[in-house]
């Protein structure tokens, strides 16, 4: 990336900032955000290969939008951050959270097929087409370690265990006629990512 690329980008995050702050002093909170203008910020602090700064923007994000569950891209983005500072722990949270958002958004990165991993339909929590929009590539040289550490992560038996669970719950729930059931198994769905 070029100086003056790079310039463009530290723009577009000046000016993001500078609209999310408007709109917190016009509402008194953040209205609306229907642009979607608050994920942003860390594709382009990835671009800039400023992962410290987009921590702290996360770390704002956190506090600002405590309620938000945020979408699979953005989940991923952040775990590739927590990795990039350091911060493992929380990186492996949020890879699972990422994977409870989208069961095959980690297994695009990696580029393994995904075809008859899980056996789903695709329904929007676990669209294949939601997965298209990885714009990371494990080939990406400065992603060499992240994909190691991703790769292993996945093997693990804690996070197969996980996977396991999750999808046995989303068959169960693409049948299940609303009900008690259903509400239990929604129930747990919602618990699982908790237990991490």
């Amino acid at each position: 990336m070029t100086d003056k690329q790079k310039e463009r980008v530290r723009k577009k995050i000046a000016m993001i900032r500078k609209e999310l702050a408007a709109d917190k002093k016009r509402w008194g909170g953040f209205h609306d955000d229907s642009r979607g203008l608050r994920y942003m910020p860390p594709e382009l602090f990835i671009k800039l290969r400023d992962y410290k700064g987009g921590l702290r923007y996360l770390r704002w994000f956190d506090r600002t939008f405590s309620d938000d569950i945020g979408y699979p891209l953005f989940l991923f983005e952040w775990t590739l951050i927590l990795f990039k500072t350091g911060n493992l722990k929380e990186a492996e949270v949020k890879a699972y959270q990422t994977f409870h958002a989208n069961s095959y958004f980690l297994h695009k990165f990696l580029g393994i097929d995904v075809e008859g991993l899980f056996e789903i339909k695709s329904t929007h929590r676990n669209s294949r087409e939601l997965a298209d929009d990885m714009i990371y590539s494990k080939d990406d040289p400065e992603f060499a370690e992240f994909r190691v550490w991703l790769d292993s992560l996945l093997k693990s038996e804690k996070f197969n265990k996980f996977a396991s669970e999750l999808t046995n719950i989303d068959k169960k729930l693409e049948t299940e006629p609303v009900g008690e059931k259903r509400s239990a198994l929604v129930n747990r769905r919602s618990k699982l990512i908790d237990e991490v």
